[in-house]
C-alpha cells in the first residue's frame, strides 16, 4: 500500500482559503526536508533591478494568490498530493541594496536545498537570484540545460559598469559554465534593444531562441516540440520571468515589454514540457506595487501550480 504523503495542503472544505499563515498554497511551513519532493522558496531580493522595482515583495504576492489554487489539476488530471509531498521553506536570507553579500546568502541556501535531494521552485525577487541559484545546480549536477522564458536573453554584458544586475544573469553563467549552451533555448524574446549586436547575443552565445514574433507564428506545440528536442534527457532548469506574459495580463513586473503572449500560452507551454528533466524551477520579476488587482500575482501561482503538477506526473509515472 502507498504511504500517504506526509506533506499537503490544508483541506479547503474544512478550513476556509482565507484562514491561517501565507504560505504557498496552504502547505506547511517546513525547512527539514525529510519525506519531501519539492519545496517552494521565496527570494525576496530586488537590488538587481535596473528600472521598476519592487519584486521583493513577489514571493508575499504569489502566496495570497495561491491560496485559490485546489490540489487536482484537471488540465493535467493529476491528483497533485496523492504522488507528491510539498512544503513552503519559506524566504531565504538576503541583505537589502547589497547584491553580492545576497548572492552568497542565495547561493548556500539553495545549495543546502539542493543537498536535501527536493525539487526547489523559487520566487523571486529580480532575474538576478537565478546566478546563485545556478551556481549551486552546478555544485550537485553539473552544468544544466537552460529553459528561460523572458521578454529578454538576460545577456548583456553589465549596465552602470555593474557586471551584476537582472539583466546580466545568463552571460555570468555561460562564463562559469553553469549551463549547458548545446542544451539550452530562450522562448518570448522581443522589444527594442539598443542594437543588431543585442539582438545576436543569444545565438553568439550557443543559444537557441525561440523570439516572440516567430513563437506567434510557429506556435504552442512547436514550441513545446522544439524545447523538449533542444533539452534532451539531462538535468535541465526552468526560469519563467513573468514579463514573458503581454502586460495585458502580467502588468506587475519590471520591465514591460508590449507584443506578448497570454496566461493560457505560458500555462499550455509549461504543460507540455513534463517528460523534461527539471531539477528546480523559478518565477521571477513579479512586482505586487504595480499590479492591480493581483492579477500578476495570481497568474504567477498559477504557473508555479504546472510546475508542481509536472513533478507530480513525474513521480506518478516512475
Amino acid at each position: 500500500m502507498k504511504k500517504e504523503n506526509k506533506y499537503k495542503p490544508l483541506d479547503a472544505m474544512e478550513y476556509p482559503r482565507f484562514e491561517g499563515i501565507r504560505t504557498f498554497m496552504r502547505l506547511p511551513f517546513e525547512t527539514n526536508l525529510k519525506s519531501v519532493d519539492f519545496t517552494i522558496v521565496g527570494v525576496p531580493f530586488d537590488t538587481g533591478g535596473t528600472f521598476r522595482v519592487g519584486s521583493r515583495f513577489g514571493p508575499s504576492g504569489i502566496r495570497d494568490n495561491s491560496l485559490l489554487l485546489r490540489p487536482y489539476n484537471p488540465a493535467q488530471n493529476i491528483e497533485i498530493f496523492k504522488y507528491c509531498s510539498g512544503t513552503d521553506y519559506g524566504d531565504l536570507p538576503i541583505v537589502p541594496g547589497y547584491l553580492p553579500e545576497s548572492h552568497k546568502l542565495i547561493y548556500e541556501g539553495a545549495k543546502k536545498i539542493f543537498n536535501q535531494n527536493v525539487i526547489p521552485i523559487f520566487m523571486g525577487g529580480d532575474h538576478s537570484i537565478s546566478l546563485p541559484i545556478l551556481r549551486a545546480i552546478k555544485k550537485k549536477f553539473g552544468p544544466v540545460a537552460l529553459v528561460h522564458f523572458d521578454a529578454h536573453s538576460d545577456l548583456w554584458h553589465g549596465y552602470f559598469d555593474n557586471k551584476d544586475t537582472h539583466g546580466t544573469p545568463f552571460r555570468r553563467a555561460i562564463e562559469e559554465e553553469l549551463i549547458d549552451t548545446s542544451r539550452s533555448i530562450q522562448i518570448g524574446l522581443r522589444g527594442p534593444l539598443y542594437n543588431l549586436k543585442d539582438y545576436q547575443m543569444s545565438t553568439d552565445a550557443g543559444l537557441l531562441a525561440i523570439p516572440g514574433p516567430e513563437l506567434h507564428r510557429i506556435g504552442n506545440q512547436k514550441a513545446i516540440d522544439i524545447i523538449k528536442e533542444r533539452t534532451g534527457d539531462g538535468p535541465a532548469y526552468l526560469t519563467f520571468d513573468i514579463d514573458f506574459i503581454d502586460p495585458a495580463f502580467a502588468p506587475g513586473t519590471g520591465t514591460p515589454e508590449a507584443g506578448g503572449f497570454t496566461g493560457y500560452d505560458g500555462m499550455e507551454i509549461v504543460r507540455g514540457l513534463k517528460n523534461i528533466n527539471f531539477v528546480g524551477y523559478d518565477m521571477v520579476e513579479v512586482m505586487p506595487p504595480y499590479d492591480p488587482a493581483d492579477i500578476t500575482s495570481l497568474l504567477a501561482a498559477n504557473i508555479m501550480y504546472e510546475f508542481i503538477s509536472i513533478i507530480a506526473i513525474q513521480k506518478k509515472t516512475k
